[in-house]
């Protein structure tokens, strides 16, 4: 059966579900890219202050744990403590400044992604001996080292352009999704 015959099988309501899907899903996904252009400070302050929710609520966590958690040792308890202290003070942090908040997330995203290739270059050249295309294997260590190389130069730079393609990759998908509402079970 081919996918024509499958869509022309489909009940009439569950190819509309189907598109509503699709077009719910391509418009929520060009929503997100547009805001992300538009107002990509903004969005990255509102990533912050999503970060800045999950550190209280681990806080609150981490706190309850150490003061209710009656079975656990002294020294459990006093780290589950210590640890939502910490996790409280970063969060009362980035609530008071989430722009700061937001640079230090990028910076972090680059510096981590930047050590990934290095290392991913690396892994490559020790893996060399034993790969049927050397050349090519040599190029991708060379090229990974090399960008992971920039991006710890650069991390800040190298996390907006990172955020910028990100939302043009949501608005050329979210358009794609909704022609694909658009058009799903259309003879």
């Amino acid at each position: 059966m081919s996918d024509s015959n499958a869509v022309i099988d489909l009940d009439t309501k569950v190819v509309n579900s189907i598109r509503a899907f699709f077009g719910f899903s391509g418009l929520l996904a060009l929503v997100i890219g547009v805001v992300i252009l538009v107002w990509p400070t903004k969005t990255a302050m509102v990533v912050a202050a999503i970060v800045g929710v999950w550190a209280l609520i681990a806080a609150l966590e981490s706190l309850a744990i150490g003061v209710f958690a009656k079975s656990q040792g002294t020294w459990s308890r006093i780290g589950s403590i210590a640890l939502g202290v910490f996790l409280a003070a970063g969060a009362i942090f980035m609530f008071a400044n989430l722009g700061a908040t937001a640079s230090w997330l990028a910076t972090l995203l680059g510096i981590v992604v930047g050590i990934s290739w290095i290392v991913q270059g690396t892994m490559s050249l020790t893996l060399i001996g034993g790969a049927k295309s050397k050349p090519w294997a040599l190029f991708y260590a060379a090229l990974s080292i090399l960008a992971g190389v920039v991006l710890l130069f650069s991390p800040l730079l190298a996390a907006t352009v990172l955020f910028i393609l990100i939302g043009v990759s949501f608005v050329v998908l979210g358009l794609a999704q909704l022609a694909r509402g658009f058009y799903f079970g259309a003879n």
